[in-house]
């Protein structure tokens, strides 16, 4: 079943953020006194009294403003309204109504869906006095609440689930999240326009300014009746460069976004090459042990076959470590192959989730013993014994020998190399265990 949505609206700084990690009980959405840290809209579970809901975060909206991503906040805030069966409009108790609340008011007024006017801000429980002036928002009776301390949420809440429980949803809707998709890379790859390509909707502001995203975004989709949960992440660079405090909370989150992920996709900016940001982004992936595709974005702006072929080139000399993943050329602006992606997806994701026979393991195992290939120290030389799949997801396997500990990098190397010859193991990491087996 779908949960029911409410949208939590406002303008900036007012405490949306906070009132939302109070509510959904995570530390999820991003909160700092820098107006302007939520841009995007942000999805968050959460339930009362047995009633489970979707919170939606949104940027705050400030209808006059013209900072850079202003106009796209405001649409996606209200784009987030739009999409709820509730809204809640905190404003803020110590500061008052001013021009952008009215504004805001005045918009809300002409929706037929229940608004609950939210006093935010207001630390000392049963103060009313600071109420009055928000009657004039025309919106009903104001709710005094704390989010930093909780106070007054509960009522509030008590009051909002009863109007979710009048909502009707689709009964025969699959709420199962699908194969989780995480994109990922340095800032301004064009993450957000492969998102907004591949779910079809503007839900991810795009922009030419880099670190536009600094949360990660959720948006299930379908395609061709498989379904996908695909997470836009903010841009990833080394932590030193991380300057700023709220960029380091959008890092956090898409390492959070990537523990989760069963694929990744590295969105690679072809105009630039390979950089040593794209490497490593390449390698918090390649830890988590997610499978992986490798999207060359903006191929169209790369002139001529030499410089094409020196890019993918490069990849293939400087990648060794993730030489697993495939590797596409699109352009997400224009959406020229993208639709190759999903084929990649569903390979990366069935050989990530594969199980390989144990008798077909150990026949491969015994053509490997045929070779000869091993290792020695002064007299003792390293048997394998048997091999078995051990876990999925991404593939695990466990050898037994009699010295497990002379096993080394290269040999470890030498057993993937075979073992990726014998089996379709594209787009998905590997692990090898060795124990001991007299």
């Amino acid at each position: 079943m779908p949960l029911p949505i409410v949208a939590v609206v406002g303008r900036p700084n007012v405490g949306k953020s906070t009132f939302v990690n109070r509510i959904a009980q995570a530390d999820e959405a991003i909160v700092h006194e820098m107006r302007g840290v939520t841009r995007d809209r942000s999805y968050h579970n959460a339930d009362w009294n047995g009633v489970e809901f979707k919170l939606i975060d949104t940027g705050g909206i400030e209808m006059g403003d013209d900072d850079a991503f202003q106009s796209s906040i405001r649409t996606q805030a209200l784009a987030g309204a739009n999409e709820a069966d509730v809204i809640v409009f905190i404003v803020d108790g110590k500061t008052g109504v001013n021009a952008d609340d009215e504004e805001v008011a005045r918009i809300l007024r002409k929706t037929a869906k229940p608004v609950f006017l939210v006093v935010n801000k207001l630390d000392t429980p049963n103060r009313t006095d600071e109420l009055w002036e928000f009657y004039q928002l025309g919106l009903g009776d104001p709710w005094p609440v704390s989010s930093l301390h909780g106070h007054g949420t509960g009522d509030l809440l008590d009051a909002v689930v009863e109007e979710l429980r009048m909502v009707e949803l689709p009964s025969d809707a699959d709420d199962e999240p699908g194969i989780n998709v995480a994109i990922i890379g340095r800032p301004n790859a064009g993450k957000s326009s492969l998102t907004n390509k591949m779910t079809n909707n503007d839900r991810s502001i795009v922009s030419d300014v880099a670190g536009t995203t600094r949360d990660a975004i959720d948006t299930t989709v379908e395609h061709d009746g498989v379904r996908y949960t695909i997470v836009d992440t903010a841009g990833l660079r080394r932590k030193s460069q991380i300057d700023q405090d709220v960029e380091y909370y959008g890092f956090v989150r898409a390492m959070r976004a990537i523990d989760r992920a069963d694929v990744a996709l590295l969105v690679i900016d072809s105009t630039l090459g390979l950089t040593d940001q794209d490497q490593r982004v390449a390698g918090y992936a390649a830890e988590r042990g997610c499978a992986m595709v490798i999207v060359l974005n903006k191929w169209d702006l790369i002139e001529g076959p030499e410089a094409k072929a020196d890019i993918r080139e490069r990849i293939a000399d400087r990648m060794t470590f993730v030489g697993y993943a495939p590797v596409i050329a699109i352009s997400a602006l224009t959406g020229k192959k993208v639709d190759r992606i999903w084929e990649a997806i569903n390979t990366a994701y069935e050989n990530f989730s594969q199980t390989i026979p144990t008798n077909k393991l150990n026949t491969w195992l015994a053509s490997i013993r045929e070779t000869g290939h091993t290792v020695t120290k002064g007299k003792t030389i390293l048997r394998m014994k048997y091999v078995t799949q051990t876990a999925t997801r991404p593939p695990q396997f466990t050898f037994f020998a009699n010295r497990p500990d002379l096993v080394n990098d290269n040999f470890e190397r030498f057993l993937e190399n075979r073992i990726r010859e014998s089996f379709d193991l594209v787009g998905t990491p590997i692990r090898f265990k060795f124990k001991k087996k007299d």
